[in-house]
């Protein structure tokens, strides 16, 4: 049943701070095969659009999720007071547990009141312009969480063509995680990312003073500071339009990697002298791998 939320929701514009101490576990460096679909059916896993004018595109995010095999999906839309057909489209599918509407001060803070929304054991999130490369995505996703120790996972996605979403352009192949990676420069796919909901109760939300690096800097302060339990499911499960906030330009691509910098700041991590200059680059990869 799609519940609406009265525009006098709570609307968090700050990360939950996190607790000073930090985890006591290193990351895991498990992989999950890809064959992998057992269901635990008592673990809900929420689902969060954000969306703003998403009318072209949100219909297919929508399907996507409608479509998964697992059952136990909690899928919510923030929009930020669209004024196309956006919300006469979400309200076509009945799967949507909760919706709102109203004007916001950009997608962290959207994605925020999303995760302040939430009520699932387990959190992904999945832009209006994005979809799950099939119906088997939340299943293997849940799996993966049948062990307590893992805390989150992540996985590959490949760019597609707005217009076309079966031509690929671009591949992102993950691997498997290591500390050092991110010193390299490497971080995780965001979409590709599911959490435990306890996670961002523990370590806080996303951290609303970046503007284009919130999702880089809540990776860094989740997998370095506070070194969480993580594993990698080597397949492709995410749909990305050409066009995200931080790729959409080569200005804001500085800005992003300007932000980047503060993010490793704000957490009292030091990168290598190096480090950000291999994040933008190691996207050259993600090219030649696809052709």
């Amino acid at each position: 049943m799609n519940q609406s939320i009265p525009s006098t929701a709570p609307h968090p514009s700050s990360p939950v701070p996190s607790p000073s101490s930090l985890a006591s576990h290193p990351p895991s460096l498990t992989s999950h095969p890809s064959s992998l679909v057992t269901r635990p059916l008592s673990l809900t896993v929420t689902i969060i659009t954000v969306s703003f004018n998403s009318a072209q595109t949100i219909g297919d995010t929508l399907t996507s999720v409608a479509s998964q095999s697992y059952p136990n999906i909690e899928h919510i839309i923030v929009d930020g007071g669209s004024t196309d057909q956006t919300m006469n489209i979400v309200a076509d599918f009945p799967h949507v547990a909760k919706s709102i509407s109203e004007a916001d001060e950009g997608i962290y803070f959207a994605m925020n009141k999303g995760l302040a929304m939430a009520s699932g054991d387990v959190i992904g999130i999945l832009n209006a312009d994005d979809l799950y490369a099939h119906d088997e995505v939340i299943s293997k996703v849940a799996a993966i969480f049948n062990d307590p120790a893992i805390d989150a996972t992540y996985s590959d996605l490949v760019f597609v063509e707005r217009g076309d979403v079966s031509k690929v352009f671009r591949t992102w192949k993950s691997g498997p995680f290591k500390r050092s990676s991110m010193y390299n420069g490497w971080m995780p796919p965001h979409p590709t990312f599911f959490v435990r909901r306890s996670m961002y109760k523990n370590h806080g939300l996303f951290n609303t003073a970046l503007r284009s690096a919130a999702d880089y800097e809540l990776m860094l302060r989740f997998l370095l500071k506070h070194e969480i339990n993580l594993s990698y499911l080597p397949e492709t499960i995410i749909r990305m339009r050409q066009g995200g906030k931080s790729t959409a330009s080569l200005k804001n691509r500085i800005k992003a990697n300007i932000e980047d910098r503060e993010a490793w700041r704000i957490n009292g991590l030091k990168p290598h002298l190096f480090t950000l200059i291999l994040k933008p680059l190691r996207k050259i990869k993600q090219f030649i791998s696809h052709g």
